[in-house]
């Protein structure tokens, strides 16, 4: 499957060890998500239209009220790079 190269930097991203952190408005909605890098600088490339897609495919997920990490299908649609840790 092929995607887009704004869900590959992401996945990329997270590869490497970042997360993905949400914030809710007053009425418990989903206002904005913050993507993090492994040494905490904000990307600023994702959006909640990003988000949601990239949990429809389930390349990320969070469990126990953590922050969202990728997972291992994640890792399987990401294309392998030489900077990748």
């Amino acid at each position: 499957m092929d995607i887009t190269r704004a869900e590959q930097r992401i996945l990329h991203l997270l590869a490497q060890g970042g997360w993905i952190e949400q914030q809710h408005s007053k009425g418990s909605k989903l206002s904005d998500v913050i993507c993090f890098s492994r040494d905490g600088w904000v990307y600023p490339g994702l959006d909640l239209a990003l988000f949601r897609k990239l949990k429809r495919l389930k390349a990320i997920a969070s469990s126990g009220g953590e922050p969202y990490r990728i997972t291992g299908r994640g890792l399987r649609l990401v294309r392998s790079q030489p900077d990748n840790r």
